[in-house]
């Protein structure tokens, strides 16, 4: 996911040297970015049940309206409007910072909204109900806190509930694996587990959405860098110096206390995800673009051109029934039964 963020700035970068019509350039972002967000909410939006249910159907009040390929199109018109209508004023060889201030400060002030909410906001004691084959449970969670991080009490997860719905998160949260839910990742939870082991939070909702569209600004400087200077060295020695400053500050805020969490997309991950973008887009151009390794790449090339397909095939399920058409002796022994039952479920 954050290389995916990084690799949208780096690319809008690219395709958007020049622009010569903002409005017509803009008319093309806003219909692509609904174009993904819609395919986002049909593919994870609950309509297909997954690899253990090859069915389909949702419930509309019920449907999840956040997921991988909405934050990344949240992700790319961010970068994009920002390339459009913040180009550089001033083309200054050895001054990428201040050519690209205004991007720079959209990226700042997105991580300081995060910041602000994340650590800002008082969250209340809260209620649910989940509904069982018996009737509905009611859970009560007790928070009256502020600046907390952990899975029952974080602001993202209470926005998420207000704006969003609790009912349209995404219903198996990664928290399901720690030991206080007794590691189930599953649809039935213990009653003896803390009650919000039996919510639903959403790892691409709206509050992280916010530092993730700032990756894909970042990954739009090193696609600047890419553009402006014509020799190998340039380019590296820039990617190199914005990396690990980056990774720097990143790890910093980790030791004073702002860990890494991927679900609640903090400042501290996104720097240090985007420094690990950075460096491993450096040593990809280093064994493609200057020792001609490019053979040797073929498949990463090859998934790269088709990324949105391969992902399309795998979330939709037409992979995974492909491959389960092909078993030995019995129909139930396939390939996908064996990975499922072995890992999945184990």
């Amino acid at each position: 996911m954050p290389f995916f963020l990084f690799v949208v700035g780096v690319s809008v970068a690219i395709v958007n040297k020049i622009v010569l019509d903002r409005t017509g350039a803009t008319m093309k972002v806003v219909i692509r970015t609904l174009k993904l967000f819609i395919l986002g909410i049909f593919l994870q939006g609950g309509y297909l049940h997954g690899i253990t249910g090859l069915t389909y159907g949702v419930d509309i009040e019920r449907i999840r309206w956040m997921g991988i390929l909405q934050r990344i199109a949240v992700g790319y018109i961010v970068a994009a409007l920002c390339e459009v209508w913040l180009p550089c004023q001033e083309m200054k060889r050895f001054a990428l910072f201040r050519n690209y201030i205004c991007q720079w400060f959209i990226m700042f002030l997105l991580s300081a909204i995060h910041c602000g909410l994340l650590y800002g906001l008082y969250v209340p004691d809260w209620q649910f109900s989940v509904s069982q084959s018996t009737g509905s449970t009611i859970y009560e969670v007790k928070c009256s806190v502020r600046g907390d991080l952990g899975p029952a009490c974080n602001s993202a997860g209470m926005i998420d509930r207000y704006i969003l719905g609790i009912d349209h998160l995404y219903t198996k949260p990664v928290y399901r694996n720690m030991k206080e839910c007794n590691g189930s990742n599953r649809d039935t939870v213990s009653e003896s587990m803390p009650s919000w082991c039996h919510a639903t939070f959403d790892p691409e909702g709206i509050v992280s959405s916010l530092t993730a569209a700032a990756t894909s600004i970042i990954g739009l400087q090193y696609g600047h860098i890419l553009v402006q200077f014509q020799d190998h060295k340039g380019r590296l020695y820039n990617w190199s110096i914005l990396s690990l400053s980056l990774l720097a500050v990143g790890l910093f805020l980790d030791f004073v206390g702002m860990p890494l969490n991927k679900s609640l997309y903090t400042i501290s991950y996104m720097l240090v995800t985007s420094a690990a973008g950075g460096i491993t887009f450096c040593l990809l151009y280093l064994l493609v673009d200057i020792y001609g390794w490019r053979r040797l790449m073929f498949v990463l090339e090859w998934m790269g051109k088709h990324s949105l397909s391969i992902f399309i095939l795998i979330t939709s399920n037409i992979a995974v029934i492909f491959i389960q058409g092909f078993y030995w002796r019995d129909p139930q022994n396939n390939i996908i039964r064996w990975i499922v039952t072995r890992f999945v479920q184990k």
